[in-house]
């Protein structure tokens, strides 16, 4: 009988400590994230989930202050190795800000963009990834007759869909999101929570976010960070039923944070 192997992490994080100016933010953090799952990161406000998010996909580096030690191996290749192209490392693994941000151009080349810089020059290939974007970020029917208007009119919601197309456009293989809904009203958040639901299926998704409700609803695993250690990683039911730390109870539970 064949003996089933233990499936690969698609993002395995060794020891991974983020300092500024010396001083560490993220303290030696070891996790894996597993393919078509989401993963959620909670903790009070500067316990580091954002600083350790950003080191996922090396966008801590555009922090002149930031240093990064530790692997982040995708599929099994570093990141941060010799050889790792950051144009490439941020192209697999793309990212989603907590306020929108869409460029001054029309929501086509909004989504565009990132095909652009590859220098995709083929013009259907552009349109028919555009509208699979679009289409995936729960956009398409409401922005198709007007793909030539500026992104900067739609809505607060709609602005930071178009955000999420334009990252899916590259087609990474995991999508990081900071905090994607915490602006926009309980409508809006509510399709960016089914959107993550439906992302999975396709890719890997790691969201931070200070709702304990939105981890609940939309992951599969949680990780509970404080004073910029990761605590307790693991199935988010148990985390938020049956966490093995006091720490993450007192949290959950609303005794701190």
């Amino acid at each position: 009988m064949a003996i089933a192997l233990p499936a690969v992490p698609k993002l395995r994080v060794e020891n991974v400590t983020v300092r500024y100016n010396g001083k560490p933010a993220v303290r030696d953090v070891s996790i894996d994230i597993r393919a078509h799952d989401v993963l959620a990161l909670i903790g009070p406000s500067g316990c580091g989930k954002s600083s350790f998010l950003r080191s996922l996909n090396r966008m801590i580096e555009t922090i002149e202050s930031a240093s990064v030690e530790g692997r982040v191996l995708l599929d099994g290749e570093d990141v941060y190795g010799p050889d790792a192209d950051v144009v490439v490392v941020r192209q697999r693994i793309g990212m989603v800000f907590q306020r929108s941000n869409p460029f001054a151009k029309s929501i086509f080349e909004n989504v565009a963009y990132g095909l652009r810089i590859q220098g995709v020059r083929d013009k259907r290939l552009v349109e028919e990834r555009v509208e699979r974007s679009l289409q995936k970020a729960a956009l398409w029917d409401e922005v198709k007759d007007r793909l030539h208007t500026s992104g900067l009119e739609l809505s607060g919601g709609q602005q930071q869909r178009l955000c999420i197309a334009r990252a899916l456009a590259v087609e990474p293989e995991v999508l990081l999101m900071d905090e994607p809904a915490s602006a926009l009203d309980p409508i809006a958040t509510a399709k960016i929570e089914e959107l993550v639901k439906e992302l999975r299926s396709s890719l890997s998704v790691v969201i931070v976010t200070h709702n304990m409700q939105q981890a609940a609803r939309v992951s599969q695993r949680t990780a509970f960070f404080h004073m910029g250690r990761l605590v307790e990683e693991g199935d988010t039911r148990t985390i938020f039923s049956k966490p093995r730390v006091k720490e993450t109870e007192d949290y959950v539970s609303g005794r701190f944070g």
